[in-house]
C-alpha cells in the first residue's frame, strides 16, 4: 500500500505548473495516433519544398475537400468552403459559418516559406573551367551549414515569349544534384581563424553546376556554354531568362525518422510547414465550427513578411473586407471581433547548448505545442505581446480540448530573439498569440521535431476552430 501524500506534496499537486512528457501523460493509443498523423506530414514535406510547391499541394488537397476558388462578388452560405490563391505563393482557406462573419472569424496563420538559397538574377558563370551559380541566401541561415550538402533546384522560368516552365531537379532517383564546396582541413588554416558567423561568406555560397566544355572546345566559357545548351534542351530557356526566374536551392534529401524509437522527424522545411500542415488538416477535420474559420498560409515571413504575398501586405485584410461586404458589414468591424493563432515554431531546449535558454521559460521536446505570449528581441521589439485575457482564453480552449501544451520564450532575454506573423495580424486589431512546434536546429538544412508535438499542434488548431 502506498503511503499517503504529505501536505507539501498535496500543495505541489494542486498549485505547481505541470509540464510533463507527452508519453507520460497520454495513452499509448494517442502516441500511435501521433505517429500515424506524422506519416502524412512527412509525405507533404517530401513533396512540397518551396512556397510555390506548398501552395500547389495545399490547393489541390483543399479542392479534394470541397473548397472552391473564392469569388468576391458572391455571398456565401453556411458550410461553403472557399480558397483564395495569392499569386501561387500564399493561400487563404475559409469555411463559412451560419453566422457568416458578423461575430468575427477564427484565424490560424502560418507561413510556407523556409530559409534557402535563391539564385541571383544573373547567376551562371565559369571560373577555371568549372561552371557555378551565384546565390543570394534567403532568411536567417548559418551559412557554413549549407556547404557540402546535396541540393536540388526548384522554381520557375518565365521565358522571352511570356510562357513559363516549372523546374524541379535533384529530387528523383537518378537526377543530378548540386553542391557548395568547402575547404579541406589541410588548407583551411586562414579560414579557421574567421568567426563562426563569418566562416563561410555570402559570396562564397556558389553552386557547382558543371565541368565539361561544349564539344571539347578550348574556347573561353565553353563549360558555361555547355550548361546553357543543356538548360535550353531541357527547359527551352536562354541566359536572359534567368532575369525573369525564381529559382531556389534546397536540400535534396528526404525527411526521415530520427532515433531508435522513431519518435522524431528530421529534414528540411519544418519552419514553418510543421505548423502549416497541422493547421490546414485541422481546418479540414473541424466539426461544426462556431465561427467562420480561416487558415492563412503566407509567404515571405523569413524575410520580414513584406511583399504582396507576405502578411505585412493587405491580402488578408482585403479578403475579410470582401466577406464582410457581401453581408453588409465593414471589414474593420469583423477584424476587431476576430481571433488568431499565429502558428509558428519556437526554439526547443537543447541540452548540448543550455546556456542560451532560461530553463524555466523554455520549450521542451515532447511536451506538446508551445504557446508563446510574445516573441521579438530583447526589450520585446518586433512583437505583439498577447493580452492576458486572450492567453487565458486560449489556455482554456487547450485544456478543455485535452491538448498537451507548454509555454516558452525564444531563449534568454538578451541572447537574441525572433519574430512571427503575429504582429502583422495584431496590427489589424485582431487578438493573436503565437502557438507552434518546438524545433531543434532551427533554420538548418536538417531540422528536428517531435512527432507528438506536431500532433499536439494539430489538436490545438482543431480545438481552436471548434471553440465558441
Amino acid at each position: 500500500m502506498s503511503e499517503e501524500k504529505t501536505e507539501l506534496e498535496l500543495l505541489k499537486d494542486g498549485l505547481f505548473l505541470k509540464n510533463k512528457h507527452f508519453s507520460l501523460c497520454r495513452s499509448e493509443d494517442e502516441v500511435k495516433a501521433a505517429d500515424k498523423f506524422c506519416e502524412g506530414y512527412k509525405a507533404f514535406l517530401n513533396t512540397a519544398k518551396t512556397e510555390r510547391e506548398c501552395n500547389r499541394w495545399i490547393a489541390e488537397k483543399a479542392e479534394k475537400n470541397g473548397f472552391v476558388p473564392f469569388d468576391p462578388a458572391k455571398k456565401y452560405a453556411p458550410g461553403d468552403k472557399v480558397y483564395l490563391n495569392n499569386r501561387g505563393k500564399a493561400l487563404i482557406l475559409a469555411v463559412i459559418d451560419k453566422k457568416g462573419v458578423s461575430e468575427g472569424a477564427k484565424i490560424v496563420a502560418s507561413h510556407i516559406d523556409s530559409p534557402r538559397l535563391d539564385l541571383k538574377p544573373s547567376p551562371l558563370y565559369e571560373d577555371s573551367e568549372i561552371a557555378y551559380f551565384k546565390t543570394h541566401y534567403y532568411g536567417g541561415i548559418r551559412k557554413y551549414q549549407w556547404t557540402t550538402v546535396p541540393l536540388s533546384l526548384h522554381g520557375v522560368f518565365v521565358r522571352r515569349d511570356g510562357s513559363s516552365v516549372t523546374v524541379s531537379l535533384g529530387e528523383k532517383e537518378g537526377e543530378p544534384k548540386f553542391v557548395i564546396t568547402d575547404l579541406l582541413p589541410h588548407l583551411a588554416k586562414e579560414q579557421s581563424k574567421r568567426t563562426l558567423s563569418d566562416g563561410v561568406r555570402g559570396e562564397e555560397l556558389n553552386i557547382l553546376v558543371g565541368s565539361r566544355p561544349f564539344k571539347n572546345d578550348e574556347g573561353s566559357e565553353s563549360v558555361k556554354a555547355n550548361v546553357l545548351r543543356l538548360l535550353n534542351e531541357k527547359y527551352g530557356i536562354e541566359e536572359e531568362d534567368f532575369i525573369s526566374a525564381e529559382l531556389e536551392l534546397v536540400p535534396a534529401f528526404p525527411v526521415c525518422d530520427i532515433g531508435f524509437d522513431r519518435s522524431m522527424i528530421g529534414g528540411y522545411g519544418h519552419d514553418d510547414r510543421v505548423c502549416a500542415y497541422p493547421g490546414f488538416e485541422a481546418l479540414f477535420d473541424a466539426q461544426a465550427p462556431e465561427h467562420t474559420s480561416l487558415m492563412v498560409l503566407a509567404d515571405k515571413e523569413e524575410i520580414g513578411s513584406d511583399g504582396n504575398t507576405g502578411l505585412n501586405s493587405a491580402f488578408l485584410r482585403y479578403f475579410i473586407a470582401d466577406l464582410a461586404k457581401a453581408e453588409g458589414l465593414e471589414g474593420r468591424h469583423v477584424l476587431s471581433k476576430s481571433e488568431c493563432l499565429s502558428a509558428d515554431v519556437n526554439a526547443c531546449f537543447d541540452p548540448t547548448f543550455p546556456s542560451v535558454h532560461d530553463k524555466n521559460n523554455a520549450a521542451f521536446l515532447n511536451h506538446g505545442v508551445v504557446v508563446t505570449k510574445y516573441t521579438g528581441a530583447r526589450g520585446k521589439s518586433g512583437t505583439s505581446d498577447a493580452s492576458a485575457e486572450f492567453v487565458g482564453k486560449v489556455r482554456k480552449i487547450l485544456n478543455d480540448g485535452g491538448v498537451r501544451w507548454q509555454t516558452g520564450e525564444m531563449g534568454k532575454v538578451d541572447e537574441g530573439g525572433g519574430g512571427t506573423v503575429a504582429m502583422f495580424v495584431a496590427n489589424l486589431n485582431v487578438d493573436v498569440v503565437d502557438l507552434g512546434v518546438p524545433v531543434l536546429s532551427m533554420h538548418a538544412p536538417f531540422e528536428v521535431v517531435s512527432k507528438t508535438d506536431v500532433y499536439s499542434t494539430y489538436k490545438a488548431c482543431k480545438a481552436f476552430f471548434e471553440s465558441k
